[in-house]
Protein backbone atom coordinates (compact mmCIF):
# COMPACT_ATOMS: atom_id res chain seq x y z
CA UNK A 1 0.00 0.00 0.00
CA UNK A 2 1.44 3.36 -0.97
CA UNK A 3 1.45 6.13 2.08
CA UNK A 4 0.83 9.41 0.43
CA UNK A 5 1.67 13.05 1.83
CA UNK A 6 0.32 16.10 0.64
CA UNK A 7 2.31 19.63 1.12
CA UNK A 8 2.27 23.06 -0.47
CA UNK A 9 -0.81 25.02 -0.19
CA UNK A 10 -1.68 27.82 1.24
CA UNK A 11 -3.40 31.42 0.42
CA UNK A 12 -2.92 33.19 -2.94
CA UNK A 13 -5.00 36.10 -4.48
CA UNK A 14 -6.42 35.37 -7.81
CA UNK A 15 -4.04 34.75 -10.70
CA UNK A 16 -1.76 33.74 -8.23
CA UNK A 17 0.27 30.29 -8.48
CA UNK A 18 0.95 27.74 -5.92
CA UNK A 19 2.88 23.92 -6.22
CA UNK A 20 1.53 21.43 -4.45
CA UNK A 21 3.84 18.24 -3.72
CA UNK A 22 2.67 14.91 -3.08
CA UNK A 23 5.30 12.67 -1.70
CA UNK A 24 4.86 8.70 -1.43
CA UNK A 25 6.94 6.23 0.33
CA UNK A 26 5.83 2.32 1.52
CA UNK A 27 5.44 0.60 -1.85
CA UNK A 28 6.86 0.52 -5.18
CA UNK A 29 5.83 4.00 -6.60
CA UNK A 30 6.72 3.89 -10.18
CA UNK A 31 3.98 1.08 -9.99
CA UNK A 32 1.08 3.36 -8.84
CA UNK A 33 -1.16 5.98 -10.84
CA UNK A 34 -1.22 8.98 -9.29
CA UNK A 35 -3.90 12.00 -8.80
CA UNK A 36 -4.60 15.05 -7.40
CA UNK A 37 -8.33 15.33 -6.36
CA UNK A 38 -10.37 18.67 -4.82
CA UNK A 39 -13.12 19.15 -2.38
CA UNK A 40 -14.52 22.78 -1.62
CA UNK A 41 -16.97 22.45 1.14
CA UNK A 42 -20.52 21.81 0.11
CA UNK A 43 -19.08 19.64 -3.32
CA UNK A 44 -17.95 16.36 -4.37
CA UNK A 45 -14.68 15.36 -4.39
CA UNK A 46 -13.20 16.25 -7.92
CA UNK A 47 -10.18 14.56 -9.72
CA UNK A 48 -8.06 17.88 -11.75
CA UNK A 49 -5.17 15.59 -13.04
CA UNK A 50 -3.32 12.78 -12.59
CA UNK A 51 -0.65 10.36 -14.16
CA UNK A 52 -0.29 7.11 -15.21
CA UNK A 53 2.49 4.87 -13.75
CA UNK A 54 3.54 4.68 -17.30
CA UNK A 55 3.78 8.90 -17.25
CA UNK A 56 0.81 9.42 -19.67
CA UNK A 57 -1.13 12.74 -18.10
CA UNK A 58 -4.55 13.23 -17.54
CA UNK A 59 -6.51 16.09 -17.19
CA UNK A 60 -9.86 17.52 -16.06
CA UNK A 61 -10.76 19.56 -19.38
CA UNK A 62 -11.85 22.67 -17.32
CA UNK A 63 -7.96 23.05 -15.71
CA UNK A 64 -5.34 21.80 -18.79
CA UNK A 65 -4.55 25.21 -19.24
CA UNK A 66 -3.85 26.42 -15.86
CA UNK A 67 -3.31 23.22 -14.32
CA UNK A 68 -0.01 20.81 -14.93
CA UNK A 69 1.07 17.54 -13.23
CA UNK A 70 4.80 16.37 -12.94
CA UNK A 71 6.51 12.98 -12.02
CA UNK A 72 9.83 11.89 -10.56
CA UNK A 73 9.76 8.60 -9.93
CA UNK A 74 13.69 9.23 -9.07
CA UNK A 75 12.29 11.29 -5.86
CA UNK A 76 8.69 9.53 -5.41
CA UNK A 77 6.63 12.45 -6.15
CA UNK A 78 3.74 13.92 -7.95
CA UNK A 79 3.74 17.82 -8.12
CA UNK A 80 0.72 19.95 -9.39
CA UNK A 81 1.43 22.65 -10.50
CA UNK A 82 -1.43 25.69 -10.62
CA UNK A 83 -1.31 28.81 -12.48
CA UNK A 84 -3.38 31.94 -12.54
CA UNK A 85 -5.53 30.54 -10.10
CA UNK A 86 -9.35 31.30 -9.34
CA UNK A 87 -11.23 32.25 -6.61
CA UNK A 88 -13.45 28.95 -7.27
CA UNK A 89 -9.93 27.08 -6.93
CA UNK A 90 -10.01 27.59 -3.26
CA UNK A 91 -10.49 23.74 -1.98
CA UNK A 92 -8.51 21.03 -0.15
CA UNK A 93 -6.29 19.46 -2.21
CA UNK A 94 -5.73 15.41 -2.46
CA UNK A 95 -3.28 13.30 -4.01
CA UNK A 96 -5.03 9.21 -4.42
CA UNK A 97 -2.75 6.41 -5.60
CA UNK A 98 -4.27 3.54 -6.87
CA UNK A 99 -2.57 0.40 -9.35
CA UNK A 100 -5.59 0.69 -11.83
CA UNK A 101 -7.57 3.59 -11.49
CA UNK A 102 -6.83 7.20 -11.51
CA UNK A 103 -9.03 9.70 -11.76
CA UNK A 104 -12.15 8.40 -9.99
CA UNK A 105 -12.32 8.96 -6.56
CA UNK A 106 -14.44 6.30 -5.68
CA UNK A 107 -12.31 3.87 -6.57
CA UNK A 108 -9.10 5.33 -6.04
CA UNK A 109 -7.24 2.67 -2.93
CA UNK A 110 -4.34 5.29 -0.78
CA UNK A 111 -5.30 9.36 0.02
CA UNK A 112 -3.09 11.70 1.64
CA UNK A 113 -4.50 14.00 4.23
CA UNK A 114 -5.17 17.28 1.97
CA UNK A 115 -3.79 20.93 2.12
CA UNK A 116 -5.53 23.65 1.83
CA UNK A 117 -5.51 26.10 -0.58
CA UNK A 118 -6.99 29.53 -0.38
CA UNK A 119 -7.37 31.84 -3.43
CA UNK A 120 -8.52 35.21 -2.79
CA UNK A 121 -9.90 38.03 -4.57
Amino acid sequence: QVLLRESGGGSVQTGGSLRLSCAASGTTFRNYNIGWFREAPGKQREFVAGVWSAGTKVFNDVLRGRFNIYRDNSKNMVILQMNNLLTEDTAVYFCGGDDRFLDDPAFMGAWGQGTQVTVSS
